[in-house]
C-alpha cells in the first residue's frame, strides 16, 4: 500500500459520521489497520455497533473530502499526520482515544517538544493580558514552547508573547484553512509561519460549539502542563484544565482579587488541588522532573534559543540563571550582558523599597516600560516586590 493510500483510509475512517476517536480505537482493535476496517464489510461493521450512516460512508466513502484534504496537505508548510506516524506528539499519543489526524500548517516538529498551554478569559482584565504575555514570554524564551487556543483575550496574549522570545502553538477548533476568530488572522499568519497551526478538523470545516471542547483536549494533551490566568465560573478554559487533570498533567492557577469576577475560576481550581502561581519559576520548578524525562527521549531542537532540557535543568537554580540566548533583547541576563534600559532601572534602585513614581523618575523610562521590566527583573530573582506596589533590590 502507498503512503498516499494508507492516509486516504485514515481520511475515511476518522470522517465516518458519528464515529469519535474512542470508536475508532475500538475498531482498530477489532480489526487491525484503517484499510482492514474498511473492508470488512456491512454486517461485520454492523457488528462492531457502527450506525447505518458511518456504514454507508465507509464503503461509499466521499472521495471530493479526501482528495480536498490531500490536496490541502500539497501546500507548503501543511501536513497530515496520522496517530501511526513517526512526527506525532507523543504526549498526545499516550492519551486515551488521541486524535486518530492531525493537519498542522507550519513546524510539525515543535508539536513534539515540551509545551506549556496557556489559556484564560476571552474577556480579560489589562493585568491578565500582561501577565499571559510576560510569562509566555519568559517562559517560550527558556524552551518551552507555549501552546493555546488562539482566541481573543489570554489565548492571543499568550501567543503573541510567546513569539517575542520563543515558540508557539496554535490548536484550531476549525479546519486548517479556516481562521476563527477572524480578528485573529494576521497573528495565525505569524503562528503558520514561525511556529503551527493544528487542528483535528478536515480542510473546510467552521466553526462549531461542540468542536471547541475537541479543541481544548488537544491543548492539553500536547502539554506537560496548563496555566489558567484568568477564567469566570464558566470559562471554556476550566474544561482545558478539567481535561489536564484528568490525563494526568500539571494544571496551575494564577490567584487574582476577590473582586475580579475573572479570579473565581482560579480560585476554584486552586480549592480543587490546582497549584497556585504567582511567578513563573513556580511552574518551571514543577515542570522541571518532567522536562528532563521528556528531554531524555526526544533530540534535541537545533534552532531553539535553548532546549527544554536546559530550562528544567535551570529551574532548580531559579529563573536568573535560565535566560535564553534568544531572548537576550526582551529580558536581561542575570549576571552579564544586561540591557541598557534594565541596567537603568536597576540603577535607579536601591536595598529600600521605592514606588514605581519615583523609578520612573530617577530612570527616565515610561511609565509601560519601567511596569513591564519591574514584572521581568522580578521573574528573574533581581528585585523584590513590597506592600505597596513597592520594590527593591533583592539582596545576597
Amino acid at each position: 500500500m502507498t503512503d498516499s493510500q494508507h492516509t486516504q483510509d485514515w481520511l475515511v475512517l476518522s470522517g465516518l459520521p458519528g464515529v469519535g476517536p474512542r470508536t475508532i480505537a475500538l475498531l482498530l482493535q477489532r480489526f487491525g489497520t484503517p484499510r482492514q476496517v474498511l473492508s470488512a464489510g456491512r454486517a461485520a461493521l454492523r457488528e462492531a455497533g457502527l450506525g447505518q450512516d458511518a456504514i454507508d460512508a465507509a464503503l461509499h466513502p466521499d472521495e471530493a473530502a479526501v482528495a480536498a484534504a490531500l490536496a490541502w496537505s500539497e501546500q507548503p508548510g501543511a501536513s497530515i499526520l496520522t496517530c501511526d506516524d513517526p512526527r506525532y506528539p507523543p504526549l498526545l499519543a499516550a492519551l486515551d482515544a488521541a486524535p486518530p489526524v492531525l493537519f498542522v500548517r507550519g513546524r510539525v516538529d515543535l508539536l513534539a517538544e515540551p509545551q506549556l498551554a496557556i489559556v484564560g478569559s476571552r474577556n480579560p482584565t489589562p493585568g491578565g493580558i500582561e501577565a499571559a504575555h510576560d510569562y509566555a514570554r519568559y517562559l517560550g524564551g527558556l524552551g518551552l514552547t507555549v501552546t493555546s487556543g488562539l482566541a481573543i483575550g489570554i489565548d492571543a496574549a499568550a501567543h503573541q508573547g510567546a513569539l517575542c522570545s520563543g515558540c508557539t502553538i496554535a490548536v484550531l477548533g476549525t479546519g486548517p484553512d479556516r481562521v476563527y476568530p477572524a480578528a485573529n488572522r494576521a497573528l495565525a499568519r505569524r503562528i503558520a509561519d514561525e511556529g503551527a497551526l493544528v487542528t483535528e478538523f478536515p480542510p473546510g470545516t467552521g466553526p462549531q460549539a461542540s468542536h471547541f471542547p475537541r479543541r481544548n483536549r488537544v491543548i492539553s494533551g500536547l502539554s506537560l502542563g496548563t496555566l489558567v490566568v484568568e477564567a469566570a465560573p464558566k470559562s471554556g478554559s476550566l474544561i482545558t484544565a478539567r481535561f489536564a487533570a484528568e490525563q494526568g498533567r500539571e494544571v496551575f492557577a494564577m490567584p487574582g482579587s476577590i473582586h475580579n469576577p475573572l479570579a473565581r475560576g482560579c480560585h476554584g481550581l486552586i480549592r480543587q488541588g490546582a497549584k497556585l502561581v504567582d511567578s513563573a519559576d513556580q511552574i518551571l520548578e514543577e515542570l522541571s522532573p518532567q522536562l528532563r524525562r521528556f528531554t531524555q527521549a526526544q533530540p534535541p531542537a537545533p534552532d531553539r534559543a535553548r532546549s527544554g532540557a536546559e530550562a528544567g535543568a535551570g529551574a532548580g537554580a531559579g529563573a536568573g540563571a535560565g535566560a535564553g540566548a534568544g531572548a537576550a533583547a526582551s529580558r536581561p541576563a542575570a549576571a552579564d550582558g544586561l540591557d541598557p534600559d534594565y541596567a537603568r532601572l536597576l540603577a535607579s534602585m536601591g536595598y529600600d523599597p521605592r514606588a514605581p513614581d519615583e523609578l520612573i523618575a530617577r530612570s527616565g523610562l515610561s511609565a509601560q516600560a519601567v511596569s513591564s521590566m519591574l514584572l521581568l527583573l522580578e521573574l528573574q530573582g533581581l528585585v523584590s516586590a513590597h506592600a505597596g506596589g513597592r520594590y527593591s533590590l533583592r539582596g545576597g
